[in-house]
C-alpha cells in the first residue's frame, strides 16, 4: 500500500526532510538577514535608520521558510545580534539602537508571514504581494513605535517616527516587496518542472 506524501505547504517543507536541513535552514535565514544588513545607506535627511536590504529578506525568508523556522532564524539573527554578532546594519550589535524595534518586528513578521504562506499564499504574484505587505505593516508598527520612544519623538511631523521610520522607506520597500513576491510563484514553477512538487 503506498502512503501519501503531503505537498510542500512552503518552499523549504521540500528540502526540509532531517533535523539537520532544517537547522541550516534556520541558520541559512539568519544569515541572509545578516547580509541582507551589511548593503545600507543613510538618507541625508534622516539620521535616525538607514536603508537596508533587510525587509525583502526578512519576509522573503519567511514566506520560504514557513511560520517556525521563520521565528527562529530571526530569533537567531536578533539573539546572535544582541550577544555581540556584528550582523545588525552598519555591523552593529546591541539594542540600545532606534532601529532595534524593527528588529523585534521582524520576529513578529515571521510568524504571521510565515503562517500565511502555509495555506499555499507564495504560489501567485498577487497572494505574495499581499503577504509581504502584512509582513512590512508589522515590521513598520514595531519598528516605528519603538523609534518614537527612543528618540522621545512624536508620531507625525518633520522630526517624527513617521518621518524617520516609515515615510523615508516607502518606495524601496514597495519594489523589494515585488521583487519578493515575484521570485517566489517563479521558484514553485522551477522546483514543478524539476519534478520536485506536485
Amino acid at each position: 500500500m503506498a502512503i501519501a506524501v503531503p505537498q510542500p505547504r512552503v518552499l523549504a517543507d521540500v528540502f526540509a526532510q532531517t533535523w539537520v536541513r532544517n537547522l541550516v535552514l534556520v541558520v541559512g535565514g539568519a544569515a541572509f538577514v545578516g547580509l541582507s544588513a551589511q548593503i545600507y545607506f543613510y538618507l541625508p535627511w534622516n539620521p535616525a535608520v538607514p536603508l537596508t536590504l533587510q525587509t525583502f529578506a526578512v519576509v522573503l525568508s519567511a514566506a520560504a521558510l514557513g511560520s517556525i523556522r521563520g521565528v527562529l532564524a530571526m530569533l537567531l539573527y536578533a539573539v546572535a545580534g544582541v550577544v555581540g554578532v556584528p550582523w545588525f546594519a552598519q555591523g552593529s550589535s546591541g539594542y540600545a539602537a532606534p532601529s532595534f524595534g524593527y528588529i523585534i518586528g521582524f520576529i513578529v513578521a515571521a510568524f504571521v508571514v510565515g503562517r500565511i504562506a502555509e495555506s499555499g499564499a507564495t504560489r501567485t504574484f498577487w497572494r505574495s504581494m499581499g503577504l509581504m505587505i502584512v509582513g512590512n505593516v508589522i515590521i513598520y508598527a514595531i519598528g516605528a513605535t519603538w523609534l518614537k520612544y527612543n528618540l522621545g519623538v512624536p508620531w507625525f511631523g518633520a522630526e517624527s517616527a513617521w518621518a524617520y521610520g516609515v515615510r523615508d522607506f516607502l518606495v524601496g520597500d514597495v519594489i523589494k516587496i515585488a521583487a519578493a513576491a515575484g521570485l517566489l510563484p517563479l521558484t514553485w514553477r522551477g522546483l514543478r518542472k524539476a519534478g520536485l512538487t506536485g
